[in-house]
């Protein structure tokens, strides 16, 4: 752990950022404030990416349960990309509103594992961190790219359609049948 609270990365799994809850949970109802912090390391899709060595920042509480916890709060994480259209390099921070349930017999894919009066912040702030990165960043949303008159259009060409002599197009089959209707 670092002097923040922040867990360092290890082994290519979600650093551990562990909570105790043990004197919560000795009372149903009870509530504990929580902030905590975890040092991103890999973390990001294609064209976006969390970057390395910044934190991202829970703040929230946990409250007691029969069989566990919820945590309830949010997570600001820092990204960095390209405009989607003009590939200028773009930096923001998204928030994320967070409500969790920690058990002590977790539901696959449903809740989170309860191990001896100890949550594990870790891999829910590593899920959530990706899930917050946007999809296709624009710097403005009236961003049109890069300026179409410095660029040459780019048309496909047919080789078969080179070769045809100039006068009238060629006729599409499928509309034979009606050169023979008179209207």
């Amino acid at each position: 752990m670092t002097p923040s609270g922040a867990a360092a990365p290890s082994d290519g799994h979600p650093p551990s950022v562990p909570v105790s809850v043990t004197e919560i949970r000795r009372r149903p109802g009870s509530r504990m404030p929580v902030e905590r912090t975890l040092v991103a390391r890999g973390l990001g899709l294609t064209d976006v990416v969390v970057p390395d060595g910044s934190e991202i920042a829970f703040a929230g509480e946990l409250e007691s349960i029969h069989e566990g916890v919820v945590l309830t709060g949010s997570a600001e994480v820092p990204w960095a990309g390209e405009c989607r259209r003009c590939l200028k390099e773009l930096h923001g921070t998204s928030a994320i509103e967070i409500r969790e349930v920690y058990e002590t017999k977790p539901t696959e894919g449903e809740t989170w594992p309860l191990d001896h009066d100890t949550v594990d912040l870790g891999p829910l702030l590593h899920d959530i961190a990706l899930l917050a990165l946007p999809l296709a960043p624009l710097c403005t949303d009236d961003c049109l790219g890069p300026a179409p008159d410095a660029f040459p259009a780019v048309v496909a060409v047919d080789p078969v359609a080179v070769e045809e002599p100039a006068g009238e197009p060629a006729k599409d089959p499928r509309w034979a049948a009606l050169d023979d209707l008179d209207l």
